[in-house]
Formats: C-alpha cells, sequence, structure tokens
C-alpha cells in the first residue's frame, strides 16, 4: 500500500527584511495603489485648475477695475469724445500733439517740485522716528499711534480741516498770535506761500505711512546684530549706519519710488484748499477740469497716459540707478 502525499498549496514565509544603514530592520515598501477611482490625485486634472480657480475672483477685480479702465483711457485718448455724447470721433495723435506743443501745460510741473522736496522732508522725519522708536522706549506705542494717525483721515476732510487752518485770521494766525506775530497773513495768497503750506500737509498726512514701511523693515533686522554691536561697543548711530541702513535699503527705494510718484500725481489736498488758483494747480488738476470744465474728455485722457508714461520712466531709472541688492542679515 502507497500512501498518498499530501502537497501544501500555502506559500513560503516571506524573507526577513534586511536591516537598514541604521541597523534597523526596513519596513517593506508599499506599492503606490492608484485612489479611487482613477489616477492618483497629483495627476488629475483638479489639481491643476484648482489654484487658478482661487485666483479667478482676483483677476477678474483687477481686470474689470484696473486694465479695462486704463484700455479705455487710451482708447479715448485717440478721440475727441467730451464725455457725454456717444459720438466719438477718431482723431489720431491730435491730443497728443497739442499737449507737447503747448509748454503751459508742462508749466504745472513745476508745483511738484514742492511736494518733491516734503517728501524727502517726510522720509527723513519718519526713519528717525522709526529708527527712535523701534529700540525699548516708554509709551512708544502711543507714538507709534500718533504718528500713523494722520494718514488713516480721509484727504478731503485733511483739505477741509487745513483751508481753515490757512485761512486769514484762522487758527495758525491765531496760535502765532500768541507768540507777538503778525496775524492776518495770508498763508494761501501768493503761490509760494500756498504751496509750501500745502506741502507742509502733505508731510502732515503721508509721513506715517513712511514710518510704518521703516518701523517694519526695521523690526525684521535679527537682534543677534543688536547684541554683537554693543559688545562691540557700538553706538546709536553706529547700528544705523552699519545695521539698519544697508538692512532696509530695498523698503528705503520704495519709499523713493512713492515719492517721485506721488509728487508727480498731487491732487487731493489742493484741489480742495485752492482748486487750482494761485498758480498751484497740479497736472492732475488741470487733467481733471479738461474732463469736468472743459467736456474735453479725449485731451484729458492723452494727458493721463502722459503722466502714466512720465511716472514708468522716472521709476524705471531710479531702479536702474539704484537697483535692489539681496540683504544678508547675518
Amino acid at each position: 500500500m502507497t500512501r498518498s502525499r499530501t502537497v501544501s498549496t500555502a506559500s513560503p514565509p516571506a524573507p526577513p527584511a534586511e536591516p537598514g544603514p541604521t541597523g534597523k530592520q526596513n519596513a517593506p515598501r508599499r506599492s503606490r495603489q492608484p485612489a479611487r477611482g482613477g489616477a492618483p490625485w497629483r495627476d488629475r486634472p483638479m489639481r491643476t485648475i484648482t489654484p487658478w480657480l482661487f485666483l479667478l475672483a482676483p483677476l477678474a477685480l483687477l481686470v474689470t477695475f484696473t486694465y479695462v479702465p486704463v484700455g479705455n483711457m487710451i482708447y479715448y485718448s485717440f478721440t475727441d469724445w467730451d464725455g457725454v455724447s456717444p459720438d466719438r470721433d477718431y482723431v489720431g495723435t491730435k491730443n497728443y500733439t497739442e499737449i507737447f506743443t503747448r509748454p503751459e501745460l508742462f508749466r504745472v510741473f513745476a508745483v511738484s517740485f514742492y511736494y518733491l522736496a516734503a517728501s524727502v522732508v517726510q522720509i527723513v522725519i519718519a526713519l528717525y522716528f522709526a529708527t527712535v522708536l523701534s529700540f525699548d522706549l516708554r509709551f512708544r506705542n502711543l507714538f507709534k499711534g500718533i504718528l500713523f494717525f494722520p494718514y488713516l483721515i480721509n484727504g478731503v476732510a485733511i483739505g477741509f480741516v487745513f483751508l481753515y487752518f490757512f485761512q486769514d485770521g484762522g487758527t495758525l494766525d491765531s496760535v502765532l498770535s500768541w507768540f507777538g506775530v503778525g496775524a492776518d497773513h495770508a498763508w494761501l495768497g501768493s503761490p509760494e506761500s500756498a504751496n509750501t503750506s500745502m506741502a507742509g500737509v502733505s508731510v502732515w498726512r503721508f509721513t506715517g505711512l513712511n514710518f510704518v514701511l521703516f518701523l517694519g523693515a526695521i523690526q525684521s533686522i535679527p537682534g543677534e546684530l543688536y547684541e554683537a554691536a554693543q559688545l562691540d561697543g557700538a553706538s546709536r548711530w553706529q547700528q544705523f549706519r552699519h545695521i539698519i541702513a544697508p538692512s532696509i535699503r530695498p523698503v528705503l527705494s520704495l519709499s523713493v519710488i512713492l515719492a517721485i510718484s506721488g509728487s508727480l500725481s498731487v491732487f487731493e489736498i489742493p484741489y480742495i484748499m485752492t482748486g487750482g488758483a494761485t498758480e498751484t494747480s497740479t497736472f492732475v488738476i488741470q487733467t481733471v477740469k479738461f474732463a469736468f470744465q472743459f467736456n474735453k474728455t479725449g485731451l484729458a485722457s492723452a494727458c493721463a497716459v502722459v503722466l502714466l508714461a512720465i511716472i514708468l520712466v522716472v521709476t524705471w531709472i531710479q531702479r536702474r540707478l539704484v537697483p535692489d541688492e539681496k540683504v544678508d542679515l547675518v
């Protein structure tokens, strides 16, 4: 009689895992299985589309309220549209020819030098207070709020407030009379006095913006640099010269760009306080008058395009002269 042999169908045991480089056994690798329903998530089309879905709303707002108006403005600059009638006749470069053949249209840029000088003053003041308040000082949060508060006020409200402040026999004359200074001075009566006064208003209003930019840049500097400088016996001026100033160079460059573009496009304060009288008109005020007072929207659009081109060229020149450099803080 022969015995029947039973053949085992069970699979042989898996070999033990080999020890890894660190002496521990490596866990068996799991094969990457596709997600249920098809390809893995990273290979699905929705992974590529999802970021653009989040960008859809801001891009739509940007195109609708920025690029479309700019495109319409460029189109209007080649027409004789009056801003009211539906007729827009194409006139080619007639509006641009009129702008560049009338020197009086560019004389208003002389007023921008008052505001450019005021921008230099406000950058210096903002940099000084940002440096001082970046160190440990009593009531520094109070001083930060005081410096930044004027920037939060609406420009029209500021114009009306300082209109009464500089008027004959107004607040400024009343304060000066306490110190024996003659009152009833026409602060807004002459071109030099009016432009200087309104440039001073711009210093009061926009110093807070530059202050916040500088303060944020200074506070981003590692504290170890100050500690090392103090151990080496560096004074506050030496810390500013060798640590703070090189570190905030990109922000300082941004402030210069904002100062130049802002001085070329001043509008609110002189428009509210003088309406452009006594030779205080700026290029933007002149453009607004072309559009809404003389019904020359085509010419006003051409002026706006020229101003935009000037700001872009000045910004490009400034970036070429003072390029951004990578700041190594450690």
